[in-house]
């Protein structure tokens, strides 16, 4: 697999269309950081042939058409933008609070996470809403963010027989992450509550309520105030 004069940065031909760039092979903010600056830069300097753009948490793959480029000629342009990467400024980070209600039918799996890690629901809803997110990529389904980095307390595997359905709305986590569902579909994440701020919107600006590189803060509410929310 080809590399680039930049160490951790490794080029892999994904397809016959497309080039994913690597920074290391960890989840981490600081490689993140450098999938951030890469995506920006290509997207105020665009390369004509270049169709998409796929952030993920330490890569990006990067769309082509082949009919107008080759991986080679596309590696030898990408390694011009990464040595400017330094002198990219990444704007400040937008912060997003999502209301979560955890009690009850909201958060089906939350005893189960006690059970697991030794803890009480209000020490398990402490930790979850007690940290600052940042939104890695949206992928899944339209409107869902990965978000990390969860609590090391807290860090729980998925569910092992995944849910046919899974409520618009269901704050989950899963291993070191966590996320809301932006519509009903299956999944194995588990369930620790329900927010009843829509994720996901045709009729929005943006469509998806998060983007990345967005920080996010949980922000426990009553049963009450989610009904009256729900209304609003």
């Amino acid at each position: 697999m080809p590399t680039t004069a930049h160490e951790h940065v490794r080029f892999q031909f994904a397809s016959d269309q497309s080039l994913l760039v690597s920074f290391g092979e960890k989840i981490t903010r600081p490689a993140h950081q450098q999938v951030l600056k890469l995506l920006r830069l290509l997207e105020l300097e665009p390369v004509p042939a270049v169709r998409n753009l796929h952030p993920a948490y330490c890569s990006l793959l990067v769309k082509f058409d082949p009919l107008r480029l080759r991986h080679e000629e596309l590696q030898a342009l990408l390694q011009e933008y990464l040595r400017r990467l330094e002198n990219v400024v990444l704007p400040e980070p937008r912060l997003v609070e999502i209301p979560v209600c955890y009690s009850g039918d909201y958060g089906p799996d939350l005893l189960d996470v006690c059970a697991i890690h030794g803890l009480t629901p209000e020490q398990v809803i402490e930790l979850h809403s007690s940290a600052t997110y940042l939104v890695y990529f949206l992928g899944f389904v339209p409107g869902f963010a990965y978000l990390g980095d969860l609590p090391e307390a807290l860090v729980t595997p998925r569910l092992p027989n995944p849910r046919r359905k899974v409520s618009a709305g269901s704050v989950a986590i899963a291993g070191n992450q966590t996320g809301v569902y932006p519509a009903a579909t299956p999944g194995g994440w588990r369930l620790i509550g329900r927010t009843p701020m829509a994720m996901f919107r045709p009729d929005r600006k943006g469509l998806s309520l998060l983007a990345i590189g967005d920080h996010v803060r949980f922000a426990p509410i009553s049963a009450e105030r989610f009904a009256a929310l729900e209304q609003a």
